[in-house]
C-alpha cells in the first residue's frame, strides 16, 4: 500500500516526459526579443515576476482552477473562458499553440490582455507578488539581453 501510493505521488510530481522549464534569464531574452519590455508601460521585470508565479517559468503548464472553475494554458496561464478556443477566444488561437515553447502565440495573446481596462492586473499574481515588489529587478539579475 506504501509503495503504491509514493508510487502515485512521484508519478504525480514528476513533470511530463515532453515538458521543458524554462530558465529565467531564458524568459526574459524571450519576453524581451517578443517585445515585452515597456509593452503599455511595464517593465521586462513585471513580465518576467509574472511568469515565475503562474508557471514557475514553465510554458506547458496546464492547471485547473477548482474555486473558479476556469483553466489556464501556458507560461502565463491565460485562462481559456475567454482568450482562447476553449471559449469566447479573444486572442483568436488555440489553448494549445500557448503551450509551445517558443512563446509567439502566448506573447501576442498577453499583448491583447494587457491592453485591456486592468493592464497585468489581469492576473491576481501580479498584483498579490509583482506590482508594488521593491525587488523587481532581481528578475534580471545576471541576464545578459
Amino acid at each position: 500500500m506504501k509503495a503504491s501510493v509514493m508510487l502515485f505521488l512521484l508519478g504525480y510530481l514528476m513533470v511530463p516526459s515532453g515538458a521543458r522549464v524554462l530558465g529565467r534569464c531564458t524568459v526574459a531574452e524571450m519576453l524581451f526579443r517578443g517585445g515585452l519590455d515597456y509593452f503599455e508601460g511595464y517593465k521586462l521585470e513585471n513580465w518576467v515576476c509574472l511568469a515565475y508565479y503562474e508557471s514557475k517559468f514553465n510554458p506547458s503548464a496546464v492547471y485547473e482552477n477548482e474555486i473558479t472553475g476556469h483553466t489556464g494554458f501556458g507560461l502565463f496561464q491565460i485562462r481559456e473562458d475567454l482568450w482562447c478556443d476553449h471559449g469566447k477566444n479573444l486572442c483568436g488561437v488555440s489553448c494549445s499553440e500557448l503551450l509551445n515553447p517558443d512563446l509567439k502565440k502566448t506573447i501576442e495573446c498577453v499583448k491583447k490582455i494587457v491592453k485591456g481596462k486592468q493592464g497585468m492586473g489581469a492576473w491576481l499574481n501580479w498584483t498579490r507578488n509583482c506590482q508594488f515588489s521593491d525587488t523587481l529587478s532581481r528578475w534580471l539579475d545576471g541576464c545578459r539581453l
